[in-house]
């Protein structure tokens, strides 16, 4: 048997996850690997058959998503070219974490087509969901890699087919300890305005990670790191804390760890939006901005001790073998692209979901 294993270059945390996902995929078969998007800082460690541009979202400095590098790097023309040659037809089925190219190419092709992504549990109507309700996000998540069938991580396992996190190898041996500073990690606002909104702490230490330092600098009580993957997993297993964006896999790595953890959803992102729900929901401090009106909210948290206690066992094996004996034989057995593109979309989308 042979597959393709396609992931979502976008944010560390997909292909963080494949790296501990890969060698069990390996158990069952040959595996190819695609990775699309420009916006990752972690190897992969594995060789990579296909590189892709594909379609990804660009952070802005102010807490959002640049909105005008995403415009303008969306190359609609290139992403068909993408999906038209990728010869997904040579494979038995693709597995799929959030990749456009592959999930479109197996859409137009007919190939089977299976999710297994953070965004997958979104699907559920069982999962928290913001109060206000975003047309758009909904659409994206549904329409941006659509799949016969989808498996899902999340916080919680909110239904059947969600599994806890996926938390890596390095994150489970880390040796933990709780010295006197938090570390930082929200690359959707840029350096300055970090430094300026934690100054008003001046009595924290704070370690920033940074997607646009090329060194290591001190501004007064702030330290500011340039991201590589140990040197951050290293400097979080020995915070008093971690204050991060409502992404997926750091606020799950932290709760792991044992951390107080304080978060910021994106602006735009309703991904993390729908995150910050359901860590709000656990008991995690949510705070909208950096704006002064949420300082209070912010020195709250780095009073208090409490801290949010979560199971995440080792389950990654179990996970890859419910995927493959459970549903991938009902999946290639029953290769109906339109019956199960019914389990994600609603057939009103159909007709906006023709993209590409």
């Amino acid at each position: 048997m042979k597959i393709l294993y396609a992931i979502q270059g976008t944010g560390n945390g997909h292909v963080s996850r494949a790296r501990e996902i890969i060698p069990y995929l390996e158990d069952y078969c040959q595996v190819d690997i695609l990775v699309s998007g420009t916006q990752c800082d972690v190897e992969l460690g594995v060789p990579v058959k296909y590189r892709f541009k594909g379609l990804s979202f660009w952070f802005g400095k102010n807490g959002g998503i640049d909105m005008w590098n995403t415009s303008v790097n969306a190359n609609l023309p290139n992403l068909r070219r993408e999906i038209a040659q990728l010869p997904v037809e040579e494979y038995d089925f693709v597995i799929n974490d959030f990749e456009p190219v592959s999930a479109w190419a197996c859409y137009k092709k007919k190939v089977p087509c299976i999710g297994l992504s953070h965004q997958g549990s979104l699907l559920s109507k069982k999962v928290p969901f913001p109060l206000k309700t975003d047309h758009f996000g909904q659409f994206i998540l549904r329409n941006y890699a659509p799949a016969m069938m989808h498996f899902g991580f999340h916080f919680e396992n909110y239904d059947k087919n969600i599994f806890t996190p996926v938390i890596r190898r390095q994150i489970r041996e880390s040796e933990l300890d709780e010295l006197d500073y938090y570390t930082v990690y929200l690359p959707s606002f840029k350096d300055e305005r970090l430094i300026k909104k934690l100054s008003y702490f001046s009595e924290i230490n704070w370690h920033i990670f940074s997607k646009r330092a090329k060194e290591v600098y001190q501004v007064g009580n702030i330290l500011i790191k340039p991201i590589t993957n140990d040197e951050f997993v290293a400097d979080m297993a020995k915070s008093k804390g971690v204050f991060c964006g409502a992404g997926f896999e750091t606020p799950a790595e932290a709760l792991y760890m044992e951390k107080k953890l304080l978060v910021i959803p994106m602006k735009g992102q309703y991904e993390q939006q729908c995150n910050a729900a359901s860590l709000e929901k656990m008991g995690v401090p949510v705070i909208k901005s950096l704006k002064k009106r949420h300082f209070a909210k912010i020195a709250q948290w780095l009073e208090s001790d409490e801290k949010v206690t979560v199971y995440y066992p080792d389950i990654t094996r179990i996970i890859v073998r419910k995927v493959f004996e459970v549903n991938v034989q009902r999946v290639l057995q029953n290769n109906n692209w339109d019956q199960g593109y019914q389990l994600t979309l609603k057939p009103s989308d159909l007709r906006q979901a023709e993209l590409f």
